[in-house]
């Protein structure tokens, strides 16, 4: 059994391509662009759930290993790439944190939210009025109806 392990580990390594994809310098990156995928994905959320320190570590992190990624031997232009997109998704991520705490972000979401409940609620009541006086009319109707049997029924 090992010996056939040994075979097949040898027929692999004896193929460039086939050995790069069996490597670590093909799956390390692939499996780290989670992070940047997850950044990605994060720029459609709410600017409050932004972690200014994880946002600050992680573009660190991003220039770091992409240092690293061209200073192993040989290089890992996939890694590069995974931390480059990396560094523009936390970038990204720093920028809007802070435009959203820093710059007034914040108080014009919390500005625009107030309008959107305003008008909510506008409309809202609008609606309740609408209903309140057809069902008031509504009423007003059966009353005039009962008066009119009853005066009916005593003439």
């Amino acid at each position: 059994m090992a010996a056939a392990i040994s075979a097949l580990n040898a027929k692999i390594r004896s193929q460039p391509t086939l050995s790069y994809f069996c490597s670590t310098h093909f799956w390390g990156p692939i499996s780290n662009f989670g992070i940047p995928i997850a950044a990605i994905l994060d720029t459609q959320k709410d600017p409050e759930l932004i972690s200014g320190r994880m946002t600050a570590a992680l573009t660190v992190y991003a220039v770091t290993f992409m240092r690293y990624s061209m200073a192993v031997t040989p290089k890992n232009y996939l890694l590069f790439a995974c931390h480059f997109l990396n560094f523009g998704a936390q970038s990204t991520q720093g920028v809007r944190f802070l435009k959203y705490w820093n710059y007034g972000g914040r108080e014009e979401a919390l500005k625009m939210k107030a309008q959107q409940a305003a008008q909510t609620t506008k409309t809202e009541g609008q609606t309740v009025l609408q209903q309140g006086e057809e069902k008031g009319k509504s009423i007003i109707q059966q009353s005039e109806a009962k008066l009119k049997e009853v005066k009916d029924k005593v003439i």
